[in-house]
């Protein structure tokens, strides 16, 4: 059971509305937002809205019957003291919208068990007398509910949390496109990385902008097939390989598919399952006993194959990474005059795997590799003059794509000065690749992670009510067997432990924490973790501000993105980086190095010279800029610095970040890559 928390006003169920006692009318504003939803969604209708009157409107005290596209026009146009007016005359009048939804709403109150408290002590008593605290020893206690049996998970209202904002998704296009996206990963389903994140973010928010998304990935054999919706046998067809012989033969056959339809998270998905093949078996996404790069060519191929034989009428056809960079060479080899309307378009999130590919593997997608064997289209340059040339993946989409992408503004520029892209940097400095390469940032999903309603936190939390953050640390502190202090501040880590990601600067802060008198938590898994667990094994083995898991945990992970007071990104380089994005959403402060998407996400505090600067040039973070110890010391001793001695400066900044991180959901960068497609087909 969920329940629903509000106070000094008004508590929201679904577009519903109920009247609490308060007077408020600094918590009553909110309401503008969920009015407009309530009309939108059909809860609120022209009859109940003409029973009010709308003072200093020129509206009637009584309109006759009006359509619902005029009267939202009218709830549009009125002012903020107009919007007060028409609350307080709906409480005090008790007409027409209660009497229309009195039986409805009291339905919907004891079904979400709504809870109208009068005062914020009142809520926050409540938070605290609701949380199963671990007890002593209890093993992997975030695997249970935070909270006790009869209280269920609590949320906040609606009107208290902080939203996204609405100007991104108040008006879909007139127009809308086809996007098939062509991902080796999708979340939850096919998730290792971040890319798996994208690929549902972004196909979520191009469908709140009311285009036509689908998404074609391979149907793993270890996949958990619960979480796809309607799952279903959508058809079985042919596509095309090759086996290149001695002599350079190429020896063409055809693999039957099978095509499964169904539903992630609301999107459109086609698994295509390769018959007779060994291909995407096994017993995690990755890794298999066969040959990855054939299994990847034969699914682009298959990719293909299916969007022509199905009659798909697409626009943009949107690869991801190297396992898809064969779709765009593909495309305008074999299938452009075959979907004429369409454009290719790729999304580079890492430069780390290139693709690098033998000729004769090329062949698993019914074409020779020799087609693409020239520097001009895929040749890898490293391997000239080798036996055999090897071809790039990555290189040869680049070349191939009507646009390419990468995951930050910053990270592309890098990749194109600053030695970040390797020998690929020579391809994208070529003007006609510069001319269509671009960084977009990456959003985060804003309802998974949000703190007012985040089912594995003990008390949910916001900007308008932001004590259930320091619940958290004491649950998280608690439930670790770390001290219970509040003031110590809780330095937090949670990555792949792996060279890019600062090994070295993660060791070096762990120790410098726990000299400072702060507390130290890890979260992760990774080749490069031994200096770490040395540190946590040896040196701090009793050390009660110190708790590092190496291992995964995505309930323990949205804990400790709660009880953060600090989070730490090092990165060498980070193309984009979620974990900031998350810690500021949970408000967090973020320490990070200036690199691809921490530069593009995190602001310096003492960069804008303050702290009440307007935003976005107000800082949110503490940012450095060198690879050793001493540059990220000087960040971790400003933070400090700022936490003991101006308690009121770090809960303002803290708070702040829960408001203005909601600017990092997907919708505003869905909005860049809707420019983008429609640019493309502009062409």
């Amino acid at each position: 059971m969920s329940n629903t928390v509000c106070y000094h006003g008004i508590s929201v169920h679904d577009g519903f509305f109920s009247m609490a006692q308060s007077r408020s009318i600094a918590r009553k504003l909110a309401l503008k937002r969920k009015l407009r939803g309530g009309l939108s969604a059909g809860l609120l209708d022209s009859r109940s809205l003409s029973s009010f009157p709308f003072a200093s409107s020129g509206l009637p005290l009584c309109t006759s019957a009006l359509g619902d596209e005029e009267s939202e026009q009218k709830l549009m146009r009125m002012t903020k003291a107009e919007l007060v007016e028409l609350i307080l005359q709906m409480r005090e009048e008790n007409t027409g919208f209660k009497s229309h939804h009195s039986s409805v709403c009291e339905e919907e109150e004891v079904q979400h068990g709504a809870i109208d408290f009068d005062c914020k002590e009142a809520l926050i008593k409540a938070l605290e007398d609701g949380i199963a605290w671990p007890e002593a020893g209890e093993q992997e206690f975030w695997n249970r509910g935070p909270r006790t049996g009869d209280d269920g998970t609590m949320c906040l209202s609606e009107d208290l949390q902080d939203t996204r904002n609405e100007s991104y998704s108040a008006n879909k296009t007139q127009s809308p496109i086809h996007i098939v996206h062509v991902t080796a990963e999708m979340a939850p389903l096919a998730k290792v990385g971040g890319l798996g994140d994208v690929v549902t973010g972004l196909a979520a928010a191009s469908k709140r902008q009311g285009h036509i998304v689908d998404v074609i990935l391979p149907f793993y054999e270890c996949i958990d097939t619960t979480q796809i919706e309607d799952l279903v046998m959508e058809r079985t067809f042919d596509s095309f390989m090759g086996r290149e012989e001695d002599g350079g033969h190429l020896a063409m056959s055809t693999v039957s598919i099978e095509c499964w339809t169904g539903k992630i998270e609301g999107c459109p998905v086609r698994l295509l399952k390769p018959q007779h093949v060994p291909y995407f078996r096994g017993g995690a996404i990755y890794g298999g006993s066969y040959n990855e790069t054939e299994a990847y060519l034969m699914f682009c191929r298959a990719s293909l194959e299916y969007m022509a034989q199905s009659g798909m009428d697409v626009d943009i056809i949107h690869a991801h990474e190297w396992q898809g960079a064969a779709v765009p060479m593909l495309f305008w080899e074999l299938f452009s005059s075959r979907m004429p309307h369409a454009r290719p378009i790729l999304t580079i999130h890492n430069m780390d795997n290139t693709g690098e590919c033998r000729q004769d593997e090329f062949a698993a997608t019914g074409v020779s590799g020799s087609l693409f064997a020239s520097v001009d289209k895929a040749l890898d340059e490293r391997t000239i003059g080798h036996n055999p040339e090897r071809l790039c993946l990555l290189k040869g989409g680049i070349v191939y794509s009507s646009a390419v992408t990468t995951v930050s503004p910053t990270y592309a520029q890098e990749t194109l000065t600053g030695g970040t892209a390797g020998f690929l940097q020579s391809t994208l400095a070529k003007p006609e690749v510069t001319n269509k390469y671009m960084g977009i940032l990456n959003g985060i999903d804003t309802d998974v992670w949000n703190p007012a309603t985040d089912p594995y936190l003990p008390a949910c939390f916001s900007s308008h009510i932001p004590n259930g953050k320091s619940l958290c640390k004491k649950y998280l502190q608690r439930g670790l067997g770390m001290n219970e202090d509040p003031e110590k501040p809780l330095v937090a880590v949670i990555s792949r432990l792996v060279p890019q990601k600062g090994i070295h600067l993660i060791e070096h802060a762990a120790v410098q924490t726990m000299e400072k008198g702060g507390q130290f938590v890890l979260l992760g898994t990774g080749h490069a973790s031994g200096g770490l667990q040395g540190i946590a094994h040896d040196r701090f083995r009793d050390n009660k501000d110190m708790s590092m898991l190496f291992m995964y945990s995505e309930p323990l992970s949205h804990l400790i993105y709660a009880a953060a007071d600090m989070f730490l990104v090092p990165s060498m380089f980070e193309p984009c980086g979620l974990t900031q994005m998350i810690a500021l959403r949970y408000g967090g402060v973020p320490i990070v190095r200036r690199t691809g998407g921490l530069a593009d996400t995190v602001r310096d505090v003492s960069a804008s010279g303050s702290n009440d600067a307007a935003p976005p040039l107000r800082g949110n973070g503490f940012v450095f800029d060198g690879v050793d110890a001493g540059s990220l010391e000087e960040a971790l001793d400003r933070a400090f610095s700022m936490y003991t001695t101006s308690p009121q400066a770090w809960h303002s900044l803290s708070t702040n970040n829960m408001k203005e991180s909601i600017c990092l959901s997907w919708d505003g960068s869905g909005a860049s890559y809707e420019q983008l497609y429609l640019g493309c087909l502009n062409r």
